[in-house]
């Protein structure tokens, strides 16, 4: 078994750790109606996007997220928070060092014996969430469960539907295709394309995501039937209908959104293990970006 499989296997109990530790962090997280930015890179990036969406949208605060090397250093927020597993990444610890003094940071990661430690003002450790893989799963949905729960998001059902995810089959004939097209809604458009990065980290794969509404106004057009169009979360009316008749797969999102993702970080290593690839290896990848100064 490789590093990610075992890794991704343990996100239900990672969950349950991560959901009921949020309110010892309370202090440390945004507050209701504090102006927040969410900054990450890769994977963490994607879900800084999707807690930015679930906060906004539930009127606790304008937030924005931002890949770390593109934060507007102009606007004004009362707190960032930085997720970064490693705890290393370059753009990141930049970031906060630029800010420090003039806005409050909180990071999330997974090793606090970094340098990140000394860059935010204030630290959230999720170190039995941290991984050896160089491609991120647990640490990712942990630190978004932490956000959902802080936020008073997060259900039992999310766990359940997580295990549902990790046993059930795969739909037949899914790992032979050779594009994937991942859709979200909301904050589900971060876990899509959360979901395209795993299938091209791991696999190599040829994958696209995009906001369900989008699809149709032109990447539509590429499908075909070796295509799969995941869906993540309630798709908009007739989307499935329309995807059916360009002779592609639809897959629709049954699960807790967060637990749909693990089904396609599943797909991600079987497509690997179908082509000969080792998703604990990918290529040109680095278990953390580290820029020489």
């Amino acid at each position: 078994m490789t590093y990610v499989e075992d890794e991704l296997r343990t996100q239900p109990e990672c969950w349950t750790r991560a959901a009921s530790q949020a309110p010892a962090h309370r202090a440390v997280l945004p507050a209701p109606g504090e102006r927040v930015a969410l900054v990450g890179c890769g994977t963490s990036y994607s879900m800084a996007r999707a807690a930015a969406a679930l906060r906004e949208g539930t009127g606790q605060g304008e937030t924005d997220a931002f890949a770390a090397s593109e934060f507007p250093y102009g606007r004004r927020y009362d707190r960032v928070v930085a997720l970064t597993r490693s705890g290393t990444t370059t753009e990141v610890l930049e970031l906060l060092g630029k800010v420090r003094g003039r806005v409050r940071t909180t990071a999330v990661t997974a090793d606090p014996d970094t340098p990140v430690r000394d860059a935010a003002d204030d630290l959230v450790v999720l170190d039995y969430a941290d991984e050896r893989s160089v491609v991120q799963t647990r640490f990712a949905t942990t630190a978004l469960t932490l956000l959902r729960a802080h936020l008073g998001l997060h259900t039992d059902t999310a766990v359940t539907d997580a295990r549902a995810a990790l046993t059930a089959e795969l739909p037949p004939d899914l790992v032979g295709r050779a594009q994937f097209t991942f859709l979200g809604r909301g904050w589900t458009v971060g876990l899509a394309d959360e979901a395209a990065l795993k299938l091209r980290e791991a696999a190599g794969a040829w994958t696209e995501s995009y906001p369900a509404m989008e699809y149709r106004h032109g990447p539509i057009s590429v499908t075909t039937h070796s295509t799969a169009t995941w869906m993540i979360g309630e798709a908009p009316p007739g989307l499935a209908e329309q995807v059916r008749a360009t002779g592609a797969t639809w897959i629709a999102g049954a699960l807790d959104p967060l637990a749909e993702l693990v089904r396609a970080q599943r797909l991600a290593v079987a497509v690997a293990a179908a082509r000969g690839l080792d998703p604990d290896r990918p290529r040109h990848l680095t278990r953390s970006v580290i820029l020489a100064p």
